[in-house]
């Protein structure tokens, strides 16, 4: 492609940083998905975003849906070239309403400091459509696998006090991992019994945390002044002092779900999931989850709906006389 095309790109990631704020993993994600296309637009010829079609889109579809890409994947894909030609669109009308306010530009020479122009007039990703995929329920823990997974032995070092609030915290409050490992100590409030969140978009929400994550995290708070650095705000950190990264929360769930002989992967979003169904199974009120999970569409929430009937089902399948039980 056109070094003005690829400039495009690199304006398109400041402005997902900037303006939308998205987290760095979203970030990431449209990276991949983005230079995946330009790589398609670098076989088929294609120099300038303005001769990006339709069918072009469908064509790229198509090739990673060949490649072995996943229906879900492919959605994402087209959910950023969605996003990045309605980036272009908006500054071709910005650039428009510039031009018919302001004065012509003194001449300059020839492609001397030129702005690249967006040029393109439609966004050819808008009508294509991935590959139906299968709808997959979230997996979840019940409520008796929880208590064992969070049973951990009593006394332990410091580690384990560590592990135990955290996973307390993930399952009591319904945090995504970005947002446990982003947490810093003025973020909670153990007199109010709450946790200030920023969650995706960087949108903060406050979210309740319930006793036993409360007693977890009191125990915690010493040991961690024995381990952070001076300068470290974390609320949970490793053995070196600092900030303690994702994957190490993940290796520690998974350790602790081994040690508790649970005989399955477990982990951080589980504890999220489990959270959500566990609440709708008690009675509580879809938009009240949304919130709690700080969830933009309900759509999103009403799938833990599915896993709430699931439930529901399985209760009328032991209790009912005239149920179908199965042999």
């Amino acid at each position: 492609m056109s070094p003005a095309a690829l400039e495009w790109l690199a304006r398109f990631r400041r402005y997902l940083s900037s303006e939308r704020r998205l987290s760095p993993h979203t970030d990431r994600s449209y990276a991949r998905d983005l230079a995946a296309l330009q790589k398609f637009c670098d076989r088929e010829g294609i120099l300038e975003w303005s001769a990006l079609d339709a069918q072009h889109v469908r064509r790229f579809a198509a090739h990673s849906h060949k490649g072995g890409l996943a229906p879900r994947s492919i959605q994402r894909r087209l959910s950023a070239i969605r996003s990045f030609f309605a980036f272009l669109l908006r500054e071709a009308a910005a650039e428009t309403a510039r031009t018919a306010t302001a004065p012509p530009p003194p001449r300059k020479p020839r492609g001397a400091g030129r702005r690249p122009t967006a040029r393109v007039t439609v966004n050819p990703a808008v009508e294509v459509r991935a590959p139906k995929s299968t709808r997959r329920l979230p997996q979840t823990l019940d409520a008796d696998q929880m208590a064992r997974l969070l049973q951990l032995p009593p006394g332990g070092d410091r580690l384990s006090a560590r592990d135990r609030a955290l996973m307390e915290l993930l399952y009591s409050s319904g945090l995504r991992l970005a947002e446990l490992v982003g947490l810093d100590v003025p973020n909670l409030d153990l007199k109010d019994g709450v946790v200030h969140v920023l969650g995706k978009g960087r949108k903060a929400r406050i979210v309740p945390v319930g006793r036993m994550a409360l007693r977890a995290l009191r125990s915690w708070l010493p040991e961690r002044a024995a381990l952070a650095r001076p300068d470290e705000q974390a609320l949970f950190v490793g053995r070196n002092g600092v900030r303690l990264g994702p994957r190490a929360v993940q290796a520690r769930v998974a350790l602790w779900a081994r040690r508790q002989g649970l005989g399955m992967h477990v982990h951080p979003h589980l504890f999220r999931h489990s959270f959500a169904s566990h609440l709708l199974e008690s009675g509580g009120e879809l938009r009240g989850v949304q919130e709690l999970l700080g969830h933009a569409d309900i759509s999103t929430t009403q799938i833990y709906t599915h896993l709430d009937f699931q439930h529901l089902a399985r209760i009328y399948d032991a209790a009912h006389p005239r149920a179908r039980r199965k042999a």
